[in-house]
């Protein structure tokens, strides 16, 4: 196997930020953590169809706050806000504590590479050919403004054959970290190394 660096740590204080923001002592932190994990499988789970990208949660004065990034805020939302309540009163039956609930709008879910799989994987289930879905996935990321390139990997028993295997495809500029080592090789010795 290849060393492979995860792709979030990778970036955490460059381009991106923690998804959970809060300092716990030792006695409370392994509590907290399967807290933010049960509300993130709940709230998952239960509004999949609101395509949300992902889930902030924050603690501070022992208030919790959740932040989630939807493509479809309407959806969450409700008439007159009343999604919001329902789903406070979810989270917090769910935990057993009082939650303030954020709706944070993705405006460019095509941007998004959580959507953008979801999506594909949403065509694959209902047995549309995968090269297809990948394809034209690839095509509206690159439309999008200020995508500059998209890598995507599709694997198992592709097209219903008896044999699994993985098809990729990419388009664009993407970082040196996801590419293979031959490419980096090459890209070393075209800068003046051997």
């Amino acid at each position: 196997m290849g060393q492979k660096v995860n792709p979030n740590g990778f970036r955490i204080g460059v381009i991106r930020d923690w998804n959970t923001r809060w300092y716990a002592p030792k006695k409370d932190f392994a509590d907290f953590l399967v807290e933010d994990h049960k509300i993130r499988e709940f709230v998952k789970k239960k509004y999949f169809a609101a395509n949300i990208s992902r889930i902030g949660i924050d603690r501070a004065a022992g208030k919790i706050s959740v932040s989630i990034f939807t493509a479809r805020p309407g959806m969450l939302i409700g008439k007159g806000g009343a999604g919001i309540d329902a789903i406070k009163a979810d989270i917090a039956n769910e935990i057993g504590k009082p939650v303030n609930v954020n709706i944070m709008e993705i405006r460019d879910p095509d941007a998004d590479a959580q959507l953008v799989a979801e999506n594909i994987a949403a065509q694959l289930e209902k047995r549309i050919s995968f090269r297809r879905a990948m394809k034209q996935a690839m095509q509206r990321a690159m439309q999008r403004p200020g995508v500059k390139g998209i890598k995507l990997s599709c694997a198992g028993r592709l097209g219903g054959a008896e044999i699994a295997r993985s098809e990729g495809y990419h388009d664009g500029s993407i970082p040196l970290q996801t590419y293979k080592g031959e490419v980096l090789g090459k890209a070393k010795r075209k800068e003046g190394g051997r």
